[in-house]
């Protein structure tokens, strides 16, 4: 089984002048200067020749809480959870391409769990998109809350209802101090209004580009919501990131980044049962449901005050295994219903991802 995951993806042989970055899922390579112009040229990617490539590598870790998961005997990471992952993210990055919106980071998907990448630089949003109230906006509005993010909610809305429009509700991404009405903490809740007055801190180059991302984030949803309509499935809510990028021909234009529109980063439900007022969840919502009725005090994993506590459990708590493998079955179920066949998972990633690095990209 163990085989069948991959758990640990930072600690491939590729050369680099730069530390590793390795968030809870993915890992990235950032390449000398030398292997990127050297790709550039063999692989005729359209991007400029001084351009700055990565290998990016996604694991099949589980995240949820803010914390990693594992389960008993040795299950420690959702078999085809990374290549369900790569593979829904190209499908609606393509989409967007074909669209007119804008291109994304990747340039190459040489394997199921591997994108060639090139460097941008991130506007520091966590761009969240709404259409339904649940999770996080529904706990605050039952509390009394009638602004969010900026945005006014009228009276008398249930749990899980359809709003009328798509809600922008931004997030600070990383630690930034010192701006006006925005905590020095990660993940804080924003408003148009504290974007607009620190447009620069915030990672835009000018102030005119808080509305192309809005352009980029509304109709980048609504092209996910429609082909999820189509197969059935309703698009609840995501999380969109941007960045900065020098094109071809040497210009510097706004393009989608990281992942979009996955059962890690969105929340996924199934039409027909919504019809018959059920939630019938196809994203990692399902399993933080699942964890939270699994764990003794739920509240651990809420209150972002027991973070060093919640931390500390997780290292040590196993689940039962039913519990990764359930999310195995979500997330190549439903990448399968978006791509339209099924979704290869590589038997040995780790040999594979080697074979690919040194004998067809020349890097190890």
């Amino acid at each position: 089984m163990s085989a069948q995951f991959l758990e640990r993806n930072d600690d491939f042989n590729i050369p680099t002048n730069e530390a590793v970055h390795s968030g809870k899922v993915r890992s990235v390579y950032w390449l000398r200067p030398e292997d990127s112009r050297r790709l550039i040229e063999e692989r005729n990617y359209p991007v400029s020749g001084d351009a700055d490539l990565a290998i990016l590598i996604v694991s099949d870790r589980l995240s949820a809480f803010d914390c990693i998961w594992r389960a008993e005997g040795g299950l420690n990471a959702v078999p085809g959870k990374g290549a369900a992952l790569n593979a829904v993210s190209q499908e609606w990055f393509n989409a967007f391409a074909e669209a007119g919106l804008a291109r994304s980071h990747i340039l190459e998907a040489p394997h199921p769990l591997v994108w060639i990448v090139q460097r941008a630089k991130p506007v520091h949003i966590e761009a969240i998109a709404r259409q339904y109230i649940t999770g996080s906006l529904w706990r605050a509005y039952a509390k009394g809350e009638r602004v969010f993010c900026g945005n006014d909610l009228p009276n008398h809305l249930a749990e899980n209802q359809r709003l009328g429009d798509v809600l922008i509700t931004p997030s600070s991404k990383g630690v930034l101090a010192g701006l006006e009405g925005i905590p020095a903490v990660d993940d804080v809740n924003i408003s148009r209004e504290d974007i607009e007055r620190h447009w620069s801190h915030l990672g835009f180059e000018q102030p005119e580009d808080i509305d192309h991302y809005e352009r980029l984030l509304r109709e980048g949803f609504a092209v996910i919501a429609e082909r999820l309509r189509q197969i059935g499935q309703l698009f609840v809510d995501t999380k969109f990131e941007f960045g900065y990028a020098m094109s071809a021909e040497g210009t510097r234009e706004l393009i989608y980044m990281d992942e979009v529109g996955t059962p890690d980063s969105s929340r996924i439900w199934n039409a027909s049962a919504y019809a018959e007022g059920r939630i019938l969840e196809n994203s990692k919502e399902g399993f933080r449901q699942a964890l939270l009725s699994w764990v003794p005090d739920g509240d651990l994993l809420l209150d972002k005050h027991r973070m060093v506590e919640r931390t500390a459990y997780a290292r040590t708590a196993l689940l039962p295994q039913k519990m990764l493998l359930e999310v195995s079955e979500t997330y190549l179920g439903i990448a399968a219903q978006i791509v339209g066949s099924s979704i290869p998972v590589p038997e040995n990633p780790r040999a594979e991802i080697k074979e690919l690095l040194s004998l067809e990209l020349g890097l190890v």
